[in-house]
């Protein structure tokens, strides 16, 4: 058995619990499986271990005081994957999913898409079980400062910098940043997705849609020699992500005609109104209301039958595994042409494999969705320089920043003679700088 596959068989016998680890590992594995390494020096110095195994993996009890004054109690996490390229970076999120598996998942694909970048940054996650909906501001203030309260003993500006992720916006980086400002009695970059009146860049808020969207253009581009005017374009979830992929996508002239939340989706062959969105998302279930306020749309129960619609473009952006494999052909047997991944690991592993097997674009999370972690290297920077860079500059930045993984992966697959497995080459791309970057540092 050689190397690679002894490692595939040891990630599905020692991690039976971690199904959603154990799908991320497996799947970059299988995109070096048939590359010309020197596998012997590979097993010799445990690289694949070293890579696969986070550094640091960190849990931690959180109690704190509702409303009623009744103490709670959550789990708080940080799995501080990879630093060997730099500083651990990386979402926190409030959820009641979150567990341990899901973060390693997130920080191993996190470390990837950091290196892919070509920016000086490692992949690190984390989170907790803590569920923001239905709290009040005062409730989550008072949770995220005992979080931050364990916290702060673990990152830094140059150790480990969180951002924010599903839950976890700008109003909660505010209470978490406040409270570490306090404890430290510093003011430093170590948390982004701030507030731009405290050292927040603009364009983070927008930044993982719009770099979706510029992402999903350079495939255009490259692949048909066409551009984004007048596609139909359907998205999965209503959060930042998605109503920003969306405006984007408006703007340079595509069709967004569904989209879609925990719920449900609404579909409005006459495009989306993403104001509309905007504004009543936080409020609940939109999909009634906006029926109601917009002739000639629908809604349905069923979030997945919203890759029942026909179109030309599908963006993932909700949550892991949402898109599988009956899904998939639909989408394809509908004329989809091309799928690209706004969320972390939306789809299955069947449905991605039966999407490039049938030669659909696929851009994987891991380049695709990388605008954010992009623009927090820019928020890093503009903090370090105490200098405040504008909205067309860092939204040019961003641009230029995810054209550039685009041709990371696509030159890539070129190399391995599969120009448009961008799944392979992004995985091999990444791969290639993390170990390059860890045998230089020797065994740590």
């Amino acid at each position: 058995m050689n190397y690679i596959k002894r490692i595939e068989e040891e990630v599905k016998n020692n991690y039976p619990n971690e199904p959603e680890y154990v799908q991320a590992v497996l799947s970059f594995l299988e995109s070096i499986e048939g590359l010309n390494l020197d596998l012997e020096q590979l097993e010799k110095m445990a690289v694949l271990e070293r890579l696969i195994i986070p550094e640091r993996v960190i849990s931690f009890r959180v109690s704190w005081l509702d409303d009623q004054n009744q103490v709670r109690v959550n789990t708080g996490y940080r799995i501080q994957h990879s630093s060997s390229i730099g500083p651990y970076k990386g979402g926190l999120r409030y959820h009641k999913t979150v567990n341990l598996s899901t973060l390693k998942f997130l920080a191993f694909e996190q470390t990837f898409k950091n290196a892919l970048t070509g920016l000086l940054l490692g992949g690190a996650k984390g989170g907790s079980d803590f569920d923001p909906k239905g709290k009040s501001d005062a409730e989550i203030m008072r949770f995220s400062q005992n979080f931050m309260l364990e916290l702060y003993r673990h990152i830094g500006e140059n150790t480990d910098v969180p951002a924010g992720d599903i839950g976890v916006g700008r109003r909660e980086i505010g209470y978490l940043y406040g409270m570490y400002k306090k404890i430290r009695n510093e003011s430093v970059g170590v948390l982004t997705g701030k507030h731009p009146a405290y050292g927040g860049s603009l364009v983070r808020t927008e930044a993982t849609g719009y770099g979706l969207v510029y992402f999903v253009k350079e495939m255009l581009k490259t692949y048909l020699d066409t551009d984004i005017p007048h596609k139909d374009v359907i998205i999965s979830g209503s959060g930042n992500v998605a109503l920003y992929a969306g405006y984007k996508a408006n703007e340079l002239g595509a069709n967004v005609i569904a989209m879609s939340n925990s719920k449900g989706h609404i579909y409005d062959p006459n495009g989306i109104d993403l104001d509309y969105i905007k504004e009543h998302q936080p409020k609940g279930d939109f999909r009634e209301a906006y029926v109601k306020a917009h002739e000639g749309s629908s809604y349905s129960n069923d979030p997945k039958a919203l890759y029942h619609i026909k179109c030309d473009i599908a963006l993932p952006c909700a949550i892991q595994n949402e898109l599988d494999l009956n899904e998939a052909k639909i989408l394809v047997d509908n004329g989809c042409f091309l799928v690209a991944e706004g969320a972390n690991m939306p789809t299955t592993r069947e449905a991605k494999a039966y999407l490039l097997k049938k030669g659909i674009l696929f851009g994987p999370g891991k380049a695709a969705n990388a605008g954010g972690v992009s623009v927090s290297l820019l928020e890093m920077s503009q903090n370090k320089q105490h200098y405040m860079q504008t909205f067309d500059d860092v939204d040019e930045k961003l641009e230029s920043i995810m054209k550039n993984i685009f041709n990371q992966a696509y030159e890539q697959a070129i190399l391995i003679n599969e120009p448009k497995n961008l799944v392979k080459g992004a995985n091999i791309r990444a791969f290639y700088r993390l170990c390059e970057a860890m045998l230089s540092q020797g065994v740590i």
